[in-house]
């Protein structure tokens, strides 16, 4: 693929879709993974068939989505319903996102992707790797700030993602996230020109 693609990853509540939806206000594209599993899991979605054969009607709402919260919960406790749930979701997601990535017109696209690090499959794709990074006490405050997250939730998550100092090591960029959102457009408009000066010495 000869597009300029860069994966954006971080923790939970690092605030990766806010740097996202600021690079795209820019006219960056961006393929989101996180959305992407969401439409797979709502209703009619093409996840849930595989997902009600295997985990069974319980995680299932009325409307026929994904009933998140529960089966987020119940393969936080069950390693190998992870492993199960992975196996149905991961090339469902890396099918769309190629589709997506490939129908992208933008100078270059920003691929979204919390566990980038840990599914390595994107990384061929990429040109670069963003990790967007904060301290740990604010990620856990950002993250407590959505709906249905519990701080239990919030530390299961954390250590099922790569440590920082990991993300942090295989980053061509970081973006500091610890600031005010002025700071944050300001760093966010520096590197928009970066990546398309990059993209266009690509092509």
């Amino acid at each position: 693929m000869s597009k300029f693609i860069v994966g954006v990853t971080g923790g939970i509540g690092s605030g990766k879709s806010t740097v996202a939806g600021l690079f795209a206000e820019l006219g960056a594209g961006v393929v989101d993974t996180d959305a992407i599993s969401h439409q797979l899991t709502a209703p009619g979605g093409a996840a849930i068939p595989a997902i009600r054969e295997k985990f069974g009607e319980a995680f299932i709402n009325e409307d026929g989505s994904l009933n998140r919260t529960a089966l987020r919960d119940h393969v936080f406790n069950h390693p190998p319903a992870r492993k199960q749930l992975e196996a149905i979701m991961h090339g469902r997601i890396r099918d769309t996102v190629v589709a997506a990535l490939e129908a992208a017109a933008q100078p270059y696209v920003l691929l979204v992707v919390p566990l980038l690090i840990e599914v390595g499959s994107y990384r061929p794709l990429l040109s670069r790797v963003l990790v967007v990074d904060c301290e740990e006490d604010l990620q856990i405050k950002r993250a407590l700030a959505r709906r249905d997250m519990s701080l239990q939730a919030v530390h299961a998550i954390m250590a099922a993602q790569t440590d920082r100092k990991t993300r942090l090591r295989v980053a061509d960029d970081v973006i500091e996230n610890n600031g005010d959102l002025k700071s944050l457009e300001s760093v966010i408009r520096t590197m928009d020109r970066q990546y398309r000066a990059m993209a266009a010495e690509a092509h």
